[in-house]
């Protein structure tokens, strides 16, 4: 049986994989997370813990489910100074992991990113001592997800605006600006895991996903937020700056599939785009999903909130042509999946 690692497993992303790698296996999971944003297992699990090992939570009739709250660099540091530290704490009998996959990071949308930006840059301790592990413990498989932050500014512009391609980001010559410290530290992030690769022999994956959306994401993101507004039928309808600003909304099913995609294809480091490959406007969401709800708001603008580069969406030929894979879940069936949990969410206000 296999045994993997996730960092920031109670975050958006890594709850959704947890939840499919216990969909598609019978191997073990390790989950790590602080829950500062996260949301504690027992809600999204729908199951309390059935047994604790030390401050270890174990889920699931099988035992194969496992869970440490706290900061991830703390975990990573017991690790380092003490490479058996699992089994002499808790008796896990395994060599090394199999896969890894890291979450753990600062977030919280555009507020979090333009508001506290020095808080959001300890995202490069976080992903430098994650990558100094991994290069002493040598799982089988690491998964580094970037963020299409990483690209130039420079691209993103009301006035240019290109679909972005995998290669606009080149180490080998001029990087560009990336979109403040968030966008800093994953484009180092992505070094360091080709440096894993090259130098110590890891098998890495980056992945750059862009505005991945789904039903239990929460409310500091703004599609779920637009949606519970939407539900809430409200007139008129607030939106930051113009509206007119775009980015590419994908999925978080289809995220985690292509992030498996990755997995099994990738390794030395390099990095793909998830993503559409189409550009939405802010208003057209709040169109599509007040839609929904059966009216057509008024539309009040707020140019003074931080709204970020102007457009960003992805090129997916590579990916599409190299590993045949496109999104499953179009922009209407999603956003209605998300609409309709929001509805069930606020049924007791819109009774």
């Amino acid at each position: 049986m296999k045994f993997h690692l996730v960092s920031g497993a109670c975050g958006f992303v890594g709850r959704n994989l947890v939840k499919r790698l216990l969909d598609i296996s019978d191997d073990k999971i390790l989950m790590v997370d602080d829950l500062s944003t996260g949301i504690e297992p027992s809600i999204w699990l729908g199951d309390s813990a059935q047994d604790e090992n030390k401050d270890l939570q174990i889920f699931g009739d099988d035992q194969r489910l496992y869970f440490w709250q706290g900061d991830f660099r703390g975990f990573i540091r017991n690790l380092v100074e003490d490479p058996n530290y699992l089994k002499k704490t808790y008796g896990f009998d395994f060599e090394r992991f199999n896969d890894v996959y890291h979450f753990a990071a600062i977030v919280g949308g555009r507020a979090k990113i333009d508001g506290d930006p020095m808080m959001v840059a300890l995202d490069l301790s976080i992903d430098a001592e994650f990558l100094y592990w991994v290069c002493r413990h040598r799982p089988d498989r690491v998964l580094y997800p970037s963020s299409s932050a990483a690209y130039p500014i420079s691209l993103q512009t009301d006035s240019h605006a290109v679909a972005l391609k995998e290669s606009d980001i080149d180490f080998q010559s001029n990087l560009g600006k990336p979109d403040m410290t968030y966008g800093w530290s994953k484009l180092t992030g992505e070094y360091l895991g080709q440096i894993a690769a090259k130098y110590y022999g890891v098998s890495v994956a980056s992945v750059r996903p862009f505005s991945g959306y789904g039903e239990d994401q929460d409310l500091t993101y703004p599609v779920p937020a637009i949606a519970a507004r939407a539900a809430r039928k409200e007139d008129p309808f607030e939106v930051w700056g113009s509206g007119k600003q775009g980015r590419d909304f994908v999925h978080i099913d289809d995220c985690i599939d292509c992030i498996l995609l990755a997995m099994d294809n990738i390794h030395d480091g390099s990095a793909i785009n998830i993503g559409s490959g189409k550009l939405t406007s802010f208003l057209e969401i709040i169109e599509i999903l007040c839609g929904f709800a059966g009216y057509k708001p008024k539309i009040k603008t707020l140019l003074d909130k931080p709204v970020g580069v102007h457009s960003r969406y992805a090129n997916m030929d590579f990916v599409k042509n190299k590993f045949d894979w496109t999104p499953r879940i179009s922009i209407e069936e999603g956003m209605r999946r998300v609409y309709e949990s929001a509805v069930e969410k606020y049924a007791n206000v819109l009774a």
